[in-house]
């Protein structure tokens, strides 16, 4: 079983160690800064083997060359955005895979919030690391693609089993969860969901990882049944002021 330590930084950033106990490899997810990640391997006795970016955004590569520095570790990132990603090593596409020791996970085309946005999915733990494309009761906003390619993304993640383990870099659960209940206000699922998210929050907890279950069930945007619809709800959302 992958080991995944979630470490919270920025202002609402999550940044990822999935760590192969078989192996000694220790992969880290979308890394902001470097320093909180560090001192979470040390702390643990794991040395840094990897970093998987999902996308070029600098609160995901901002700490790549100086993680790098300091482990030695190589960098994989999106093909479609490798000019931009620091210190890459391997580029990666849909139908690409990455071993943590002897766990493969599968890449996945996902853009839309930036053009090669990529997921990364482990089938036998059920792992799924999708930086900005989904969020747990929302998505990413759509900067770079569109939204009918947005639409689609989603569906490549929704594809995958209920018992996914939805990890997102983003805690933005509570303000997603307002938006969503103006969408369904009689989705009897959502209410459930939004009342644990206020006890989460309200205690400091993190409302990530989610499931692809609890998307497919709660998530407005997820649950489009079109484009069009998909694309009416993320302009809501953009606008949204609640």
């Amino acid at each position: 079983m992958i080991e995944v330590v979630q470490v919270p930084v920025l202002s609402d950033n999550y940044v990822y160690l999935a760590h192969d106990a078989a192996s000694g490899e220790t992969a880290v997810i979308d890394p902001a800064v470097a320093d909180p990640v560090l001192d979470a391997a040390s702390a643990r006795g794991w040395k840094i083997t990897q970093i998987w970016n999902t996308h070029w955004h600098p609160d995901h590569t901002g700490a790549n060359l100086a993680i790098k520095a300091a482990t030695g570790c190589s960098i994989t990132g999106p093909a479609g955005e490798s000019a931009k990603i620091p210190g890459i090593d391997r580029a990666v596409a849909q139908g690409d895979s990455v071993a943590l020791g002897a766990n493969a996970f599968s890449v996945i085309d996902c853009g839309g919030h930036t053009l090669g946005h990529n997921a990364y999915y482990e089938a036998g733990s059920k792992t799924l690391f999708c930086g900005d494309t989904l969020f747990a009761l929302g998505c990413g906003r759509v900067f770079e693609g569109t939204a009918a390619q947005m639409f689609d993304s989603l569906g490549k993640l929704m594809a995958l089993p209920d018992d996914t383990r939805v990890f997102c870099a983003h805690e933005y659960t509570a303000s997603n969860a307002r938006f969503a209940v103006t969408v369904e206000p009689d989705n009897a699922a959502l209410a459930a969901r939004v009342q644990e998210i206020t006890k989460l929050r309200a205690a400091n907890q993190p409302t990530v990882p989610s499931t692809i279950g609890y998307e497919r069930a709660t998530n407005p945007f997820v649950r489009a049944a079109t484009a069009d619809e998909f694309a009416a709800r993320r302009a809501g959302k953009d606008s949204f002021r609640g």
